[in-house]
């Protein structure tokens, strides 16, 4: 059976170029064989084949290149160039009945092949395979009985298994690889759409419950001042009202559009140590609502390059949360360390805290530890400031303990130490 071990051995080799090309598909980001990279391993196959062809007699020399010849065949289309290819290197080893009888042959099925490709396209995955298999036999049976009509060598057992079983067997494997590859890439393309239309869904959902509230709101003082008996006092308060409302759905907005596409508009030197005791005078009556204690420990200095306005919102928003995280009361802890290199910023609470997965997914399109009463736009705005500003962003939380932000950035300092 040393026919039969050859054949072995060379559909190995085979299955091993297919395992590399498949890989450089996938790193190449695609994933898919596309014709160029497909048709070099056809066109490799067949060279493997005629590197470890058998020669059974003087005569005969007996290979496996019906296998890449079919998938190619009837999987791409490309029958009529591996064809040619296999007819011009099997003139290489000379101009003799074998080769006319490949030149026959390939030339024959070739434009068959090409010809019923379109349709075989249309067959399921298993009736493709089942085809190409059924294909194959056929082809190997030809073979086999041309070699019996023109009894070219003695031992028949050996090459009747070798041509009925491997050739079959390596253009089933192949060709199921190749659908699983196929169904691999279409079920990817279905999930990330899937996730495309639930990340609008959750985008329309949030940012529509947003703005619905001040908008319902804003529209019922439009109604109450359509009445002109309203006294003077109560119009002005209402109009305050109103703008306020107004000022709440224009944050929303602004708050999606600073996620979506964050841009620095205004590059200045900020210290960070003034910026952030700004900050914190601004929340300091939310902080007093929720029985909060706020604590800063600031180190000497702390300059940065950045939007102002952006610094604002981005610690606004982080320590809102954390303010939000302590409905019974607790310590908002502000520190910050500069080095020669960074000035490192860290907002700690002793609020709920989150899980382990809670903090995986923080950031994430409108994601939201507080359920129904957030819609996670304001950790998403903070996440995309901070990569806009260059910066890092690490959270650390334990469930019922507290959350810690450590946000650094770049110091300017080190900016001005290195420009000439």
């Amino acid at each position: 059976m040393e026919l039969t071990k050859h054949f072995l051995f060379n559909l190995s080799l085979m299955i091993v170029l297919l395992f590399f090309c498949v890989m450089w598909a996938e790193k190449s980001g695609n994933g898919r064989l596309n014709k160029g990279t497909a048709l070099s391993y056809f066109i490799l196959s067949s060279i493997l084949c005629f590197m470890f062809s058998y020669q059974l007699n003087e005569e005969l020399i007996l290979d496996l290149r019906i296998v890449p010849f079919m998938v190619g065949g009837l999987y791409l289309g490309l029958s009529p160039v591996l064809g040619l290819f296999i007819i011009i290197t099997r003139g290489f080893h000379g101009i003799d009945i074998g080769f006319f009888s490949s030149l026959i042959f390939y030339g024959l099925f070739s434009f068959l092949i090409w010809c019923i490709y379109p349709w075989f396209l249309k067959l399921s995955s298993k009736y493709r395979i089942l085809f190409s298999v059924g294909i194959t036999i056929l082809v190997s049976l030809i073979i086999l009985v041309t070699l019996e009509i023109l009894n070219l060598h003695n031992n028949k057992l050996d090459v009747w298994v070798a041509y009925l079983f491997i050739p079959p067997l390596g253009v089933a494997m192949i060709s199921y690889i190749m659908e699983v590859i196929e169904k691999n890439i279409l079920l990817r393309q279905r999930l990330l759409k899937i996730e495309k239309l639930q990340a609008v869904e959750q985008m329309g959902a949030a940012i529509s419950h947003e703005i619905r509230n001040p908008l319902t709101s804003a529209m019922g003082f439009v109604q109450l001042l359509e009445d002109d008996s309203i006294e003077s006092k109560d119009r002005t308060q209402y109009l305050a009202i109103l703008k306020g409302e107004l000022e709440s759905a224009e944050r929303v907005i602004q708050d999606y559009l600073t996620f979506s596409k964050p841009q620095i508009e205004l590059v200045e030197e900020i210290d960070v140590h003034v910026e952030l005791h700004h900050v914190l005078n601004l929340l300091q009556p939310i902080a007093n609502l929720n029985s909060v204690e706020v604590s800063t420990k600031f180190s000497s200095c702390g300059l940065i390059k950045g939007d102002r306005q952006k610094f604002h919102q981005c610690f606004i928003n982080v320590m809102k949360n954390s303010i939000e995280s302590m409905p019974n009361g607790g310590v908002l802890s502000i520190e910050t360390v500069f080095t020669k290199n960074n000035v490192s910023i860290q907002v700690k609470d002793t609020g709920l805290g989150m899980t382990e997965e809670e903090v995986v997914r923080l950031g994430e399109p409108y994601y939201s530890t507080k359920g129904s009463k957030g819609t996670g736009l304001g950790i998403m705005v903070v996440f995309s400031i901070v990569k806009a500003m260059k910066g890092t962003i690490k959270v650390q939380s334990k469930f019922g303990v507290g959350t810690t932000f450590h946000i650094s950035f770049l110091s300017s300092v080190t900016e001005l130490q290195e420009s000439p």
